[in-house]
């Protein structure tokens, strides 16, 4: 949006500011007493140890109603101090959009996370269950709406109080009833989802939003690496505490002739790893994009940027999802053939090391891999969205 001359500020906690700031664009902080700098590492600690939907039930019911509080009391006091003619908004950041409805201020959504499809025509992203086109799945499905439903009323009780405080009539019995009716935007590239997902008018699939700039920069010990072939492993940055799955990947890839680049995150420590395998090189932090390059095989959590990152690059998967709306990436992993799925819940080497084996030893993997890859750069998710998101606002 910037590079098409538009102004672009981000509004958000105060830890958001770094990564705005490595791209190069405006931040405006808000809850800086309450979530000061630092704050979301402690914060996820806790996350970080939990698995399936235990890190849906922590989040929404224990960390997300104050994260909502604390945007709906303070970010109108933050747009007024500038001129914003529209707010393209997180989905994660629920009910956020009350503020600029309260102020007449237009405003898009963006799914950055895998989107929840609501119609019961597929599985909630939460779940990692087959796609299946009969009743008892369509019922299963309409089931686990209602489940999530639940678990997220804390947040939704914030938000109706703000709202009835506020005098906005919201029909809190209809689901999406705040979504915005002028663009929400998927990075999920439709390809990638199941099919036969209702569509609203206002509903864009783009692609990955992700590329090389911007970023912020990693150092890596590249002389390490052997030139022999690379499997890169991540669990992602926020639920990747469970220090069993990292010892069981080392040792399901301790294979012979191929090496492994291991990123671990901030919440495991190295010394509780045991034994480092030969073949392995294990950081705290890599430069994912670089090292994908490079990469014959992806081990992922399957967390969205990972897995849309891998695709963009035409690297097969391996996943193993553990919460949020992993299960349901992984889900699509298997069901495009792009890689396999290992549930963390009865995560053993053997069956890691079985499902590595498969996805290396048959080329239909990477081929796939390789078909997305195509696909994703003829779309350019960026491109699209943004022009979508003008559009939307009748500017441009």
């Amino acid at each position: 949006m910037k590079a098409r001359g538009h102004e672009v500020t981000f509004f958000g906690l105060p830890d958001a500011a770094r990564i705005v700031h490595s791209a190069g664009l405006d931040f405006v902080p808000f809850g800086e007493e309450e979530y000061p700098v630092g704050t979301t590492p402690a914060m996820y600690a806790r996350l970080a140890m939990l698995k399936g939907e235990d890190v849906v039930r922590y989040s929404f019911q224990e960390m997300h109603p104050q994260r909502t509080r604390i945007t709906l009391e303070q970010l109108p006091e933050k747009l007024a101090h500038g001129i914003v003619e529209a707010l393209v908004i997180d989905t994660i950041h629920f009910f956020a959009e009350l503020v600029p409805i309260s102020m007449g201020i237009p405003y898009a959504h963006v799914w950055n996370v895998l989107h929840i499809d609501s119609s019961g025509s597929t599985p909630p992203c939460l779940f990692g269950w087959d796609y299946e086109k009969t009743p008892a799945a369509r019922a299963r499905n309409l089931e686990a709406i209602k489940r999530m439903s639940s678990v997220s009323r804390p947040i939704q009780q914030v938000a109706q109080s703000w709202a009835e405080y506020h005098g906005l009539q919201v029909d809190w019995d209809t689901p999406n009833a705040t979504i915005s009716k002028l663009a929400v935007i998927t990075q999920t590239p439709k390809e990638f989802d199941f099919p036969d997902l209702p569509q609203a008018p206002a509903f864009h699939y783009t692609g990955p939003f992700h590329d090389d700039y911007g970023r912020e920069r990693v150092d890596f010990s590249w002389q390490r690496l052997t030139g022999e072939p690379l499997i890169y492993a991540s669990m992602g940055t926020l639920v990747n505490g469970l220090t069993d799955v990292f010892r069981i990947l080392l040792a399901a890839t301790a294979i012979p002739g191929r090496q492994l680049v291991l990123s671990v995150g901030s919440n495991i420590q190295m010394d509780d790893l045991g034994p480092i395998p030969a073949n392995a090189i294990v950081v705290s932090k890599a430069p994912q994009i670089e090292l994908l390059k490079r990469a014959e095989l992806c081990i992922t959590h399957a967390g969205i940027n990972t897995t849309l990152e891998s695709l963009a690059l035409g690297v097969p998967m391996v996943a193993i999802p553990v919460g949020f709306d992993q299960p349901g990436i992984a889900a699509r992993i298997a069901y495009h053939g792009i890689g396999e799925s290992v549930p963390v819940a009865s995560l053993n080497t053997e069956d890691l090391s079985e499902a590595i084996h498969q996805v290396l030893g048959n080329p239909s993997y990477r081929d796939t891999a390789r078909r997305f890859q195509g696909t994703i750069a003829q779309t350019d998710g960026l491109d699209r969205a943004a022009a979508v998101l003008e559009q939307a606002f009748s500017i441009g």
